[in-house]
């Protein structure tokens, strides 16, 4: 017999003076509708993978959706991003085509790495992503050398680097931050705090369980704010950004959020009740922002049209990305850099 490892999860309620109500509703149906094809792509996904046509690991970040739409509208389109090997949403939030992002994780010819990248690899370089990596922690300084970039250039861009709650723990993170505040680099920290690090819950893991609290040792400023709310990421983002574009140093910025699905396509959850899952389902992104929707007066048809209309747009991807040609066996030779 199983048992979750943990308590009954709470809703989230971050520490936040972030509030709704300065976004307009035309804004919001725009992320509602980001939100929505990050969603259905993700749950088609993962029917694909636990039915055994994509290969090798595959995470999706069903319940994530807030955090990469908020912080992808308060961006600039050329600012650059750094994120996790659970990356998808990332890419579909900085306008990534459906169609290449779902042929990519299938390994077609037609991904926008030739299916070379997978889905632990997203890459869309014209619009700031910077790609995924399958190492914990290690796109962090990866975000902070291109904020050095920018600094020395004077470019005016800056970096924001996604990672999970169990990346902290990592050396490199620390050093990271350190290093950061002390040059007052452009480059904003966020953390997306599913509660879980792979299978083990945080409280078993930290011993501080707010995690915004421990880069305050470095003097940095951070935030903790409802990552389940995309108007309050958004508001997150925007002011980290406007700290940063003056010249003010980094933020650390951590989204409280929950994983809907397993850790990777397969898991089978033994860590956790299924009744803890489901009590969660009335404080994710889509419910949370389909309420409030619908508080300004929006009709549940304009919802359910928006829904039907990216289903569609998703189906088209998926049969685009499944008909597409393997790669060439040759490719195996090309985009290969040595010294």
């Amino acid at each position: 017999m199983t048992t979750s490892l943990t308590a009954d999860v709470p809703s989230p309620l971050a520490k936040t003076h972030y509030k709704a109500g300065t976004l307009s509703t035309e804004q919001l149906l725009d992320m509602y509708r980001a939100m929505l094809r990050i969603r259905i792509m993700e749950e088609n996904l993962l029917r694909m993978a636990e039915s055994g046509k994509i290969g090798g690991a595959m995470h999706t970040a069903i319940g994530h959706e807030a955090n990469a739409v908020g912080a992808a509208w308060a961006l600039n389109p050329d600012d650059y991003v750094t994120c996790t090997y659970r990356g998808h949403h990332h890419g579909l939030a900085r306008g990534m085509d459906p169609k290449t992002a779902i042929a990519e994780v299938l390994g077609r010819a037609t991904g926008f790495a030739k299916g070379k990248g997978g889905s632990m690899h997203f890459y869309a370089p014209d619009r700031g992503l910077m790609g995924g990596n399958g190492i914990v922690g290690a796109q962090v300084p990866q975000a902070a050398g291109l904020a050095l970039a920018s600094k020395l250039q004077k470019t005016g861009r800056l970096a924001i680097s996604f990672f999970g709650d169990g990346a902290l723990y990592q050396g490199v993170m620390h050093e990271t931050f350190n290093i950061a505040q002390k040059w007052q680099l452009p480059v904003i920290f966020y953390c997306e705090n599913n509660r879980y690090s792979e299978m083990t819950p945080i409280q078993r893991t930290s011993s501080v369980e707010e995690l915004y609290l421990f880069v305050r040792a470095y003097g940095m400023h951070s935030e903790q704010v409802d990552g389940n709310d995309v108007e309050a990421v958004y508001a997150a983002v925007t002011e980290a950004a406007e700290r940063a574009r003056r010249g003010e140093g980094p933020t650390f910025i951590e989204g409280i959020t929950y994983r809907l699905a397993g850790h990777m396509a397969g898991d089978l959850e033994t860590y956790r009740k299924p009744e803890e899952i489901e009590a969660q389902r009335k404080y994710e992104p889509l419910a949370v922002l389909a309420h409030r929707l619908l508080e300004r007066g929006v009709r549940q048809e304009t919802l359910d049209k928006l829904r039907a209309g990216v289903v569609a747009e998703i189906d088209e991807a998926v049969d685009y990305a499944e008909h597409s040609p393997w790669p060439d066996r040759a490719e195996a030779y090309t985009d290969v850099f040595a010294l």
